[in-house]
């Protein structure tokens, strides 16, 4: 008995000390006081391994060492941020949300810093550390819940002496490195003759990603918690609200967010921001500005790919000079032609490059590039390095325009740039660059998604002339990826395991992985729900037919009659059938039951879970919102519920049982 009380003791010591250090900022201890008192419980633990707990601190590493990241759904997407290049952008979007919210005079808007660190998810279940996911892509992420438990900031249980947990939190979260601690690491990886790392993102995306977790453990991460996902158990109005009880469950929330109440306040904490970026302990991209009131957002909704009620503010793009050492043509998987800079290495906003587009002709005629010229490089949006302009006073006497060759350099053939049109291409589908850029494409991870098999196992196998079509893939033997460059027989094995097991996919992954111009993940998705998985109806569609569907244009339309013309596609598709690419079910509302309804669920349910009422509601066609507004159809009172009912009680909305519900389904 006195065992369980130490223990208990010094695991809730342990956990404050971790709450003083991470969240208030204010620790009243030593890290070497803090040590001491981890060694005792460890010593305690190991006397008695039947106390150990999955949330005492000791567990935070420990674990084997896995073989791989399984893949879990987020119960509610991870959706990106529309981004703002200026202040006029931000003007142009709060304006918008204006016009949304039907000109309210109104609209605070919670403001924070955007952290160049890898997005995350928690998931907690009465108050205790269930598991962890990376965003992935925004559907389903990989469980990482070893590896993010070696971070003290993440609580492995709730503290609940200022509001109790929740039944189910999830909350989302930016993992990044300090730029003090990133430089220590590579001092140390330095010193140990190993490579370092770019910049402080790439260091915090490998150690997540660590199979061991000792690994992830011995490196210096942080996290910064600011979104929820679903949360079964408490209501919140406004997102202030939520980042306070983030703060009394025991997360870390960036001391650096602020209330905004109009657009001066909004483009002044942006510009203080950007001027500030780099005497932050971290790196930052931009900020993010979302509304704070939760009603009003739900009103707002969302588009496919990110919430109108949230917007980021893109800064300014960090620009360095260099030198052009040459200038080549890269062959798309369309037959694209795109000039592209080879530089003097460089290092621009934290990562070392050495290669910027040049866009097109066109674009090299305007700025007057050419190989030997001193220029301005910078990442645009961060991220893609570009060609600003050129050092005209620098530039050697002996240089002459450039113009893209005539001929395409992969296999000789001409090289035409239609009227009307900035893009040069190459029209011989044969072409090996071609070739190899399509099967890239097919095999990524919006497409099959085949594991292991790289790009210089495509490079390869082309170059051998042992795949010339995607389905090719489905032809090759063990003999012959054995017989390729490093290529052992587990790999050839495990490479042949991975192109069976992706034969299972789904209407909209197969789309996306042919590569039809214009045709991407989410317009995939749209014509899967069109042509209900149908592959023959979606072949045999008419221009016409096409354009009706809704965020179908005449371009993509255009495009997919064109890719459905040409016989030499219908029989790779015929081929990938053949060889036993089967579709599963694409999951849709069962019935339109609810179509247009609105529910809100509100207090605690007795017969299923929030998820599961929610997936009722969207499997009949209906929606879930947080938040009663007029909009609202139903209120499904629980148990003990709150303001919820008050509310709706004061629009007129309806409220029903829990039962009521059930009979409703």
């Amino acid at each position: 008995m006195e065992i369980n009380i130490k223990i208990l003791d010094l695991r809730k010591k342990l956990n404050d000390h971790n709450y003083n250090y991470y969240v208030l900022n204010d620790p009243i201890i030593s890290d070497s006081e803090y040590d001491v008192l981890l060694r005792t419980l460890q010593d305690i633990e190991e006397q008695y391994p039947g106390l150990v707990t999955e949330d005492s601190p000791t567990q935070r590493v420990g674990a084997s060492p896995i073989d791989a990241f399984e893949s879990i759904n987020h119960r509610v997407p991870m959706l990106s941020l529309e981004n703002a290049m200026d202040s006029d952008e931000l003007i142009s979007y709060y304006n918008r949300t204006k016009k949304g919210l039907r000109n309210v005079s109104d609209i605070d808007f919670i403001a924070e810093p955007k952290l160049d660190g890898i997005g995350v998810e928690l998931v907690y279940e009465n108050g205790k550390l269930k598991y962890g996911l990376t965003r992935g892509d925004g559907i389903k992420g990989e469980n990482i819940t070893q590896n993010l438990k070696t971070i003290n900031a993440i609580p492995l249980s709730l503290r609940t002496n200022q509001r109790p947990a929740p039944n189910l939190l999830e909350v989302r979260g930016e993992v990044f490195m300090l730029k003090d601690e990133f430089k220590e690491l590579n001092n140390h990886r330095s010193d140990s003759e190993l490579s370092i790392f770019a910049n402080p993102r790439n260091a915090a995306a490998g150690s997540l990603r660590q199979l061991d977790s000792s690994v992830t453990a011995s490196r210096p991460l942080s996290i910064y918690c600011y979104e929820p996902g679903e949360i079964d158990g408490e209501d919140f109005d406004t997102h202030q609200d939520f980042l306070n009880a983030l703060t009394d469950w025991g997360f870390p929330v960036n001391n650096e967010i602020i209330l905004t109440k109009n657009i001066d306040e909004i483009v002044s904490y942006h510009n203080m921001l950007e001027a500030k970026r780099n005497d932050l302990p971290y790196e930052i991209d931009g900020t993010v500005f979302k509304v704070n009131n939760i009603e009003k957002r739900n009103t707002l909704g969302s588009r496919s790919r990110s919430p109108r009620w949230a917007i980021a503010g893109k800064f300014k793009a960090e620009q360095v000079t260099s030198k052009v050492i040459d200038i080549i043509a890269s062959i798309g998987r369309t037959g694209a032609i795109t000039p592209v800079a080879k530089l003097k290495p460089v290092n621009v906003g934290g990562v070392v490059v050495t290669n910027a587009t040049l866009h097109n002709q066109d674009e090299i005629d305007r700025k007057d590039v050419r190989i030997g010229d001193t220029v301005w490089v910078q990442r645009a949006g961060d991220v893609i390095p570009e060609v600003v302009k050129v050092v005209q006073s620098k530039r050697p006497s002996s240089t002459c325009r450039y113009k893209l060759p005539s001929s395409c350099p992969e296999c000789k053939s001409e090289i035409v740039r239609p009227k009307g049109e900035s893009v040069a291409r190459c029209h011989n589908l044969s072409c090996p660059a071609q070739i190899k850029g399509r099967i890239k494409h097919f095999i990524s991870k919006g497409g099959l998604d085949i594991d292991g098999f790289g790009e210089k196992l495509v490079d390869q196998l082309v170059e051998k002339n042992i795949i010339h079509t995607f389905d090719d893939i489905f032809k090759l033997s063990f003999d012959e990826l054995v017989d390729l460059d490093r290529m052992a027989k587990k790999s050839a094995e495990n490479i042949l395991a991975s192109i069976e097991s992706s034969k299972k996919t789904t209407f909209a992954k197969f789309v996306y992985a042919l590569g039809i111009r214009n045709v991407g993940s989410h317009l995939s998705k749209v014509l899967e729900s069109k042509y209900s998985s149908n592959l023959r109806r979606f072949q045999q569609a008419t221009f016409e037919e096409l354009e009706l569907i809704n965020e179908v244009g005449p371009i993509v339309a255009e495009g997919i009659v064109q890719f459905w013309s040409d016989e030499s596609n219908l029989a790779i598709i015929d081929s990938c059938i053949n060889y036993g690419i089967k579709f599963e079910e694409a999951s849709g509302p069962i019935s339109q039951k609810f179509e247009n309804l609105s529910f809100v669920f509100t207090g605690t349910l007795t017969s299923l879970t929030r998820s599961e009422a929610k997936r009722i509601v969207e499997s009949n066609g209906g929606r879930v919102n947080s938040a009663v507004s007029n909009n609202t159809n139903f209120v499904v009172a629980g148990k003990s519920a709150g303001s919820k009912l008050e509310k709706a009680g004061l629009l007129g909305v309806k409220i029903i049982t829990e039962n009521e519900f059930l009979e409703m389904k």
